[in-house]
């Protein structure tokens, strides 16, 4: 089954190497392997956990995952779980190597749910001539020409426009390496 994409998820973990709260990738790797999932592997410091797909709907795979990791970490880990296969087109949007070529640096950020109109109207005001959103269901990519910390859109107008929905992001140049590394050829 391993090295089939449409067989891996990868789970993508909010904050789990911040500040005082640091985890090894050997560690947490263990971490899922103590959930029963198979072919686990990390990928990054910052939280990227790929294994084979146990058949399992993606907002219960999270939920089984918080709840895990809550108990063995005793703080709680926001996961977004997306199957490989399902990430595959984001490096090739329209529009992506464009805005590449005018300087804009992807970023993806994950959520739970899909953004809906609000959330839509919300992200397009806060855009500027340096920050352009565009949703994509659960995926919102973030095309920022600098550095995020260099953006005047802060954390909190960004949990704002998204109704106070909790996100986490990765590069899409980190999207794009998972499902190379893991999607096609396996670990």
């Amino acid at each position: 089954m391993s090295g089939a994409s449409a067989h891996r998820v990868v789970a993508f973990l909010r904050g789990i190497n911040l500040g005082s709260r640091r985890l090894t990738m050997d560690e947490l790797k263990s971490r899922f392997d103590g959930l029963g999932y198979t072919d686990v592997a990390t990928y990054l410091a910052s939280g990227n956990v790929v294994f084979d797909d146990p058949g399992t709907d993606p907002g219960a795979l999270e939920s089984e995952i918080e709840a895990h990791l809550a108990a063995e970490l005793g703080y709680a880990v926001d996961t977004f779980v997306r199957r490989l296969q399902a990430l595959e087109p984001l490096p090739a949007l329209d529009g992506v190597e464009a805005a590449r070529a005018e300087g804009f640096k992807p970023q993806v950020i994950f959520l739970k749910e899909p953004t809906g109109d609000a959330a839509a109207s919300a992200l397009a005001a806060l855009e500027t001539s340096d920050d352009r959103f565009r949703p994509l269901g659960r995926e919102i990519l973030w095309l920022r020409r600098g550095g995020l910390s260099d953006s005047p859109i802060s954390p909190t107008d960004l949990e704002k426009a998204l109704g106070g929905r909790t996100s986490t992001m990765r590069t899409l140049n980190t999207v794009r390496r998972l499902v190379a590394k893991f999607g096609r050829e396996g670990p």
